[in-house]
This record gives C-alpha cells, sequence and structure tokens, in this order.
C-alpha cells in the first residue's frame, strides 16, 4: 500500500518525532511505501529515516524550490515545478492519506484531501494523526462543520481520527482491505 503522509519538516520535539518514528516504523515493517513530500529534514526526515529502517520503500515528490532539501536515496524522487502539481502527483501516487502534525502547508494539503473528498472526487481513506492532542481543535472545528450543515456527507466518511500511530495503520489496512 502507498501511503501519503503529509507533516512538518520543521525540527520538532520527542511528542511529535516519537509516534511519527513509530508509525513509521509500523509502514516499513508491514511492507508498505511511504509517499512523502521529500524532505530529508524536520519531521519528514524523521518519517522517511523510520519507514526505510524498517524496509519500507521511499517516493518523494519535492517541489523546485525546495529541490535542495530533498532526500537522497529516496527509491523515487520526482521534482513538481509548484505546490499545486506537487500535491496532485502526492494524491496521484497514493492509495491513503495521514495527515499529521504540521503547519500551513500541512493544513492545506490536509484541506486539499478533504474536500476532494466532501466533492467524491476520491475515496482514498484518511486519517488524522492527532498526536498530542495538536488537532484538538481542528477536530471540534470539523464537528461544528457538521452540525451545523457545511458537510454534504458525515465527517466520519470524510476523515478518521487515530490518537496513536498503530490506530492510524489499522484503519488503512482495515478501509483498503474492505475495498
Amino acid at each position: 500500500m502507498n501511503i501519503c503522509v503529509f507533516l512538518s519538516a520543521a525540527d520538532l520535539d520527542d511528542r511529535y518525532t516519537r509516534p511519527a518514528r513509530d508509525f513509521a516504523r509500523l509502514l516499513g515493517k508491514g511492507g508498505h511505501t511511504l509517499v512523502w513530500g521529500g524532505s530529508d529534514s524536520g519531521l519528514m526526515k524523521v518519517v522517511a529515516d523510520g519507514v526505510q529502517e524498517a524496509g519500507g520503500r521511499l517516493v518523494g515528490v519535492s517541489v523546485e524550490f525546495l529541490s535542495a532539501k530533498a532526500r537522497p536515496g529516496a527509491d523515487e524522487m520526482v521534482i513538481a515545478p509548484d505546490l499545486a502539481e506537487r500535491k496532485r502527483l502526492l494524491l496521484e501516487k497514493a492509495d491513503a492519506v495521514v495527515i499529521m502534525v504540521g503547519g500551513t502547508g500541512t493544513l492545506d494539503e490536509a484541506t486539499e484531501i478533504l474536500e476532494l473528498k466532501k466533492h467524491g472526487r476520491t475515496e482514498k481513506p484518511v486519517v488524522l494523526l492527532n498526536t498530542a492532542g495538536f488537532y484538538d481543535g481542528l477536530r471540534e472545528q470539523f464537528r461544528r462543520m457538521e452540525e451545523e450543515g457545511f458537510l454534504p456527507r458525515p465527517l466520519a466518511e470524510l476523515v478518521f481520527f487515530a490518537d496513536e500511530p498503530a490506530a492510524a495503520l489499522a484503519y488503512l489496512e482495515e478501509s483498503l482491505n474492505a475495498a
């Protein structure tokens, strides 16, 4: 299974790196391929290292203005001309999506896949890995959107919230095996 992970390239503390490393090891041990933004820094590097060390494959999609930070030694590395094409390629190469902690870039990627799901343009499973309660506020906002009629589909059809890496991967494997 090709699992796209949207996440930060920032250097973060153990609250975020430990669960990211745990999820990466689960991916690699499960024989899955990581599809990610291609960066060899911060949390992106932590996840790529963990997947590769556990025997998984790496498919990176970087962007021209960040290509100097692209990870050497990935199984595949594509350099997109801009961020819009990068998102398109990431989603095209993925069977499923996991959203980890991140900033505005991660939030942009997350809303893109959720908007596509909302409109029935994809049925790929999406997991929001809510490490250390990072996305508690966003979960509340999504619930409010659902309650007030802003979502044409139930929230549970758009995204699965997982608090732990093992629950995230179990949901993806179950979803894809049922398909």
